[in-house]
């Protein structure tokens, strides 16, 4: 599925491949996790934070998670354009349970990178 698609043809019904694959990507959840405990966000503060990611996919991560109904993009009318990010209710519903999965990767964090050096050696 590509990041534009709205629904998934083959499973017009199916939550994950429809919502859930819009932002569970290797960088949405990233970015929603950031403004959550940052608050507002200009581009660049976000890129700063991701040093790994470029423009681009910052771009195209911000225009999905938009597109979505997850952030509002504000731009000030000066020279040069002055752009913010910022939840919305539905990404600050959304939140509870990313902090409960950010919780279950640290807790279980270092036993499955022994198990994938584990499977390494194999």
């Amino acid at each position: 599925m590509d990041r534009i698609t709205i629904e998934d043809l083959r499973f017009p019904e199916c939550p994950i491949r429809n919502i859930l694959a819009r932002f569970g990507d290797k960088w949405s959840l990233l970015v929603l996790f950031l403004l959550h405990r940052n608050g507002t966000m200009r581009f660049k503060n976000l890129q700063h934070m991701l040093p790994d990611i470029s423009s681009k996919m910052l771009t195209v991560t911000l225009r999905t998670l938009e597109e979505d109904g997850f952030i509002v993009r504000k731009v000030y009318p000066e020279v040069p354009p002055h752009v913010e990010y910022t939840l919305t209710p539905r990404a600050e519903s959304l939140l509870p349970h990313i902090d409960r999965l950010i919780d279950w990767a640290v807790e279980h964090q270092e036993e499955i990178l022994k198990d994938r050096k584990a499977a390494l050696k194999r």
